[in-house]
């Protein structure tokens, strides 16, 4: 089994974090805070709880006053980078909202080792209006990390993060920020703006594909269509007629599934296979294709809920194209299997044009 996020934290790694802050702090009580760190709650704290249970004893220990702690905090920042290092953004997220000039300089310093998208949230709810300048501010940055942060810390959506309720309801705070990055130099900087506009999709669909509209018609650059394409992806599995349309994938008219075969029953834990050809009919004109199958899984009410996985993008060439495919019913954790009838469907350019009925078995 594939070892857990959250066992990077180690006693390898918090005696290196405890040798690392000595260096800057020492007075620090070494083994006094490696105890307090795996105390009896540890083995049951996720990722997020540890990186904050980590914070939280760092404030514990080095017993000054929040700035000179802040002064610490950023000496020992470049040791710990990645999503391991993301308990020195914790500290300020967790004790620096009174001291907004002090704690936002030093976000901007340390997202560039850890990211501080986390972090930066409660400030953004607190501070709107100082923060709406900061991140624009931020989106002039000569660093692309800090550069990020300005897109990825007013998600919407963020996973994992502090809900911004205000920004689903209204996203207009975030719409300047994201103007300023969409034709930035990194991919990094760019997919955060798709993924920060596929959050407010959700919410006010018309506002993302009014914008990918517009920005399509500004370039017409690989990169911009990449963005857009990215953005609208969740419109895109919704079927959505227009996001469709901007991508050239027009109502299936030509199109039609021929021998669908799938297996009529699978167990649990499992693949279940099924395949079909896409018959082109030669008298229309060839389209592009995006072609998706969907299964209804069984929920635990007994309910039907559906799933829309991608295969491919394509146009047929020839006079038919053959789909082959297995889906595993190995539990995994993001997903739990029940017992009871599912089905399989093809969907071309968001229509679907076939499906069959199967059964999950215990």
């Amino acid at each position: 089994m594939a070892a857990l996020l959250k066992d990077v934290y180690n006693p390898d790694y918090i005696s290196h974090l405890a040798d690392v802050v000595e260096k800057s702090y020492p007075s620090l009580q070494k083994s006094q805070f490696i105890k307090a760190v795996f105390n009896d709650e540890w083995a049951d704290k996720e990722l997020k709880a540890r990186t904050l249970h980590l914070a939280h004893q760092l404030n514990l220990f080095i017993d000054l006053d929040y700035l000179q702690t802040l002064a610490i905090i950023k000496k020992i920042a470049p040791h710990f980078t990645s999503y391991e290092g993301m308990f020195i953004p914790a500290f300020v997220e967790c004790y620096g909202l009174h001291e907004f000039s002090a704690s936002i300089d030093a976000l901007s310093y340390i997202t560039q080792f850890a990211s501080a998208e986390f972090a930066v949230r409660p400030f953004i709810v607190k501070y709107p209006q100082q923060m709406q300048a900061v991140l624009l501010t931020w989106c002039n940055s000569d660093d692309s990390h800090i550069r990020r942060l300005a897109s990825e810390g007013c998600r919407p959506r963020l996973p994992w993060a502090m809900a911004l309720p205000e920004f689903k309801k209204d996203p207009n705070f975030i719409l300047p920020i994201l103007e300023a990055l969409k034709n930035d130099d990194s991919e990094y900087v760019r997919r955060s703006v798709a993924n920060n506009l596929n959050d407010i999709a959700k919410d006010h669909p018309l506002i993302v594909v009014n914008l990918a509209q517009q920005w399509l018609a500004e370039s017409k650059t690989t990169e911009t269509k990449r963005l857009i394409k990215h953005a609208c992806r969740s419109l895109l599995k919704q079927a959505h007629p227009t996001a469709l349309s901007l991508f050239g994938f027009l109502p299936p008219e030509h199109i039609e599934v021929v021998n669908f075969k799938a297996d009529k029953a699978v167990s649990m834990g499992e693949v279940f296979t099924f395949s079909c050809h896409l018959v082109h009919q030669k008298s229309l004109p060839l389209n592009k294709l995006r072609i998706e199958f969907a299964i209804d899984f069984m929920k635990k009410n007994g309910q039907q809920a559906r799933k829309i996985f991608q295969l491919s993008e394509a146009i047929i060439n020839k006079d038919n194209k053959l789909i082959n495919k297995s889906f595993s019913f190995k539990n995994i954790s993001t997903r739990q299997y029940y017992s009871g009838q599912h089905s399989v469907a093809i969907l071309v350019n968001g229509v679907q044009l076939a499906d069959i009925d199967f059964m999950l078995e215990d």
